[in-house]
């Protein structure tokens, strides 16, 4: 049973679960995919997170500790050692802050080991980050207006995004995306990372070797009977860039449509090709993503603070995942699974019900659950997923590509 994993494409919007996604115009409808991605980003962080990416801190000093005290020069000195680059004290603020200023903005990572640093100095009584906030906006993407999942107002199941937006849109924040890989696409291509391909079966990694750098899609297709006796031919889903594009499309670009996170960085990690992928591949991939150690492979430069998995299993979850899931939660990466799209319930489907995961089931633009979604007390969440089978409008616009087998043009809305 567990010989091969195949994508769940349950289609949803905030994190996993999005089973209604339309390749390309909704209005058109050139290529509808009933199936889909997920996306894991999450949740926008609130103004005061220590996780933003900024260049900037608002530190308030101990009344002993005067402007140019030896006591503040020494923490100037010391937040500088700490973050690695030259920090300045800008200015004031109204309520007796100073504002200090970093020579190159920092990610997420860096911010937080700097206000760790500032915090623990006994001349500072608080710190936090200066981050940059923005207009309440909605975004020029033509085919924004398309997408009722983001939108704020107009529908019981929409996420209201252009709110989060103005306190965060992803950045500094790296997303890896476990799934069939990535194909080039004008509203991904500066937003991904190099990756890695972790399938170890040339028979099924259709690139004529095992693992390796190359994290391209070659496509799943597969003709009939090759997924089991019976199995019919499919066409390549693409799934991948699917799921990227809902994570991390690019905005305001006057170009297709706008992610949830559109300033993430995405990591493809490709472990999903035709009949889908062995366990082992993909919770190594889990591993690596995180920034673990895989044998033979080389360290993931970018570790991933969110980890999606838009792809499962109707089993108990297994020992290997669930290593690989605690890996990466110990390692500080949130790990998104979609629930599920049997209509059963979600503690059946594996990897959304190991520990440590959040599980994310899919709703319709009336804010009720979509008929085709797990359910049940293992699901953390529910998120826009459509359904196309009543109305073409309730899909998921999505990225992606025309060709059937290998990569061929990409869909480009706009």
């Amino acid at each position: 049973m567990l010989h091969a994993l195949r994508t769940r494409l349950s289609a949803r919007l905030l994190i996993p679960g999005v089973r209604a996604l339309v390749c390309g115009s909704v209005v058109s409808l050139p290529a509808a995919a009933d199936g889909a991605p997920v996306l894991p980003v999450a949740p926008a962080a609130p103004a005061v997170s220590t996780g933003a990416a900024t260049d900037q801190f608002i530190v308030k000093f101990k009344d002993k500790t005067a402007a140019g005290s030896p006591m503040r020069t020494e923490s100037l000195g010391k937040a500088a050692r700490n973050l690695g680059v030259p920090v300045t004290d800008v200015r004031g603020t109204a309520a007796g802050a100073r504002v200090l200023r970093a020579e190159r903005t920092l990610d997420a990572g860096e911010t937080e080991k700097a206000l760790e640093a500032l915090r623990g100095d006994p001349a500072v009584e608080s710190a936090e980050p200066d981050i940059r906030m923005y207009p309440t906006a909605e975004p020029n993407d033509p085919y924004y207006p398309l997408q009722w999942g983001l939108l704020s107002g107009g529908w019981p199941g929409t996420m209201n995004m252009p709110d989060a937006w103005s306190l965060n849109r992803g950045a500094g924040v790296v997303v890896a995306v476990v799934d069939t890989g990535i194909t080039s696409h004008s509203e991904l291509n500066a937003s991904v990372l190099p990756g890695y391909d972790m399938m170890s079966d040339p028979a099924y990694s259709r690139d004529s070797s095992g693992r390796d750098a190359n994290r391209r899609d070659e496509g799943d297709w597969t003709p009939p009977g090759m997924c089991g006796d019976g199995a019919p031919a499919s066409p390549s889903s693409w799934h991948g860039t699917q799921v990227a594009g809902i994570i991390a499309a690019a905005a305001n670009n006057s170009s297709g449509i706008s992610g949830v996170a559109p300033e993430a960085k995405i990591l493809p990690v490709r472990a999903l090709g035709p009949c889908g992928g062995y366990m082992s591949d993909i919770a190594d991939g889990i591993v690596w993503a995180a920034g673990g150690s895989v044998a033979g492979l080389p360290a993931n430069p970018n570790p991933a603070r969110v980890i999606n998995l838009s792809l499962g299993g109707n089993v108990a979850c297994p020992a290997t995942f669930q290593s690989a899931v605690n890996f990466a939660y110990e390692s500080g990466a949130a790990v998104i699974a979609a629930a599920g799209n049997e209509n059963r319930p979600a503690a059946d489907a594996s990897p959304s019900n190991c520990r440590n995961v959040l599980s994310v089931a899919a709703l319709t633009r009336t804010g009720n659950l979509a008929p085709y979604s797990n359910y049940g007390a293992a699901v953390d969440v529910a998120a826009p997923g459509g359904n196309m089978t009543q109305n073409p409008a309730d899909g998921i616009v999505v990225p992606c590509n025309q060709g059937t087998q290998a990569a061929g043009a990409e869909w480009r809305n706009g």
